[in-house]
């Protein structure tokens, strides 16, 4: 089968970055499906380990968002069929989706949004996982909770921003404060649903104060070890701090005094680790479909490639890159 697979960590335009290739198709596990695979995203993962991973054998093949149609089933497969239209994250310890056919574990696979079609419903499953893990798993927010209590979102006009925006705007009763710094970010975080915008480029605890709130959550999504000092500085006491990125650095020690709850999510970690609750995602896929099929939640995607080729996708990564990006990125699939 076609994919698109570098065979050598680093830049986007060494001489080992993205090319499209043959490999051969690989066997099912018990519980895995076969997806031919109609639509994929392009997020900062995929960046990241293009640039520090090696590839484990000749070629890595990355990508970790897609919606397709099942087209064969392992042994012990109960939730799925073939024929079955399904979206997806994947598993980071697997070859990605970035192929014309991709297998994945069913348990971590929800049916595809009836009223969008593949290309636009992969640009839900990674960021929506993280955003439903952050506001349930982490900050262990009940649905319709929340009352009397803000989140900020920093770093809102992103990916995972947009969706977790909406989500909380949704199933819970928090006031949401999001960062942006440029009119149009601005614009769409509003969009989103958040009550009140401030910009992270700007004193972030001297507009949060100034709005006379006091987060008791906060979703640090990009530049924690920048914004740290300001984050534990308007946070609640006993407030909780749950982050996606990668500090090199972080004094947690600044946040005792408040005694702070600190988490990471990652999204992948119910895989990678065969979790006992790994079907959680199954489940919080299918309740996303129906929110979008509802009318209820909207669509993140801002960018749209009309094919899947070695430029597109190099044009998606140098755009992650950039930091720019307003929601999500999507593509079609490779043909079959």
């Amino acid at each position: 089968m076609k994919a698109l697979g570098y065979t050598q960590n680093g830049p986007i335009e060494g001489a080992g970055a993205l090319k499209l290739i043959d490999v051969d198709k690989k066997p099912l596990s018990a519980r895995d499906v076969m997806v031919a695979v109609k639509g994929i995203s392009v997020n900062p993962v995929d960046v990241k380990l293009r640039m520090a991973r090696a590839p484990e054998s000749a070629v890595g093949i990355l990508g970790y968002d897609a919606a397709g149609t099942v087209i064969e089933i392992g042994s012990e497969v109960t939730g799925y069929a073939v024929g079955d239209d399904v979206f997806y994250a994947g598993d980071v310890t697997r070859d990605g989706t970035n192929a014309a056919f991709h297998i994945v574990d069913e348990r971590i696979v929800g049916k595809k949004p009836a009223t969008l079609d593949f290309v636009e419903s992969a640009g839900l499953p990674l960021t929506s996982i993280t955003a439903w893990e952050m506001l349930f798993d982490s900050f262990r927010l009940i649905e319709g909770g929340g009352d009397g209590e803000t989140l900020l979102v920093i770093g809102g006009a992103g990916g995972v921003g947009s969706i977790l925006i909406q989500l909380a705007k949704t199933l819970t009763n928090l006031t949401v404060i999001a960062t942006a710094s440029r009119p149009e970010t601005e614009d769409w975080v509003r969009k989103m649903g958040a009550d009140y915008v401030v910009n992270h480029r700007d004193d972030l605890a001297a507009q949060v104060n100034a709005l006379g709130l006091v987060p008791t959550y906060v979703a640090a999504l990009t530049a924690t070890d920048q914004h740290w000092p300001a984050i534990v500085d308007l946070i609640a006491p006993r407030g909780h701090i749950t982050l996606i990125d990668d500090p090199e650095n972080l004094d947690i020690s600044i946040a005792k005094p408040k005694a702070l709850t600190i988490s990471w999510e990652f999204m992948f970690t119910r895989s990678m680790f065969g979790a006992d609750d790994i079907t959680a995602q199954r489940d919080l896929l299918n309740r996303v479909s129906q929110l979008i099929d509802a009318g209820t939640l909207q669509s993140t995607v801002t960018e749209r490639a009309d094919a899947l080729t070695v430029e597109t996708l190099t044009a998606a990564h140098k755009r992650q890159e950039s930091g720019r990006v307003i929601g999500k990125q999507v593509l079609p699939g490779l043909p079959f």
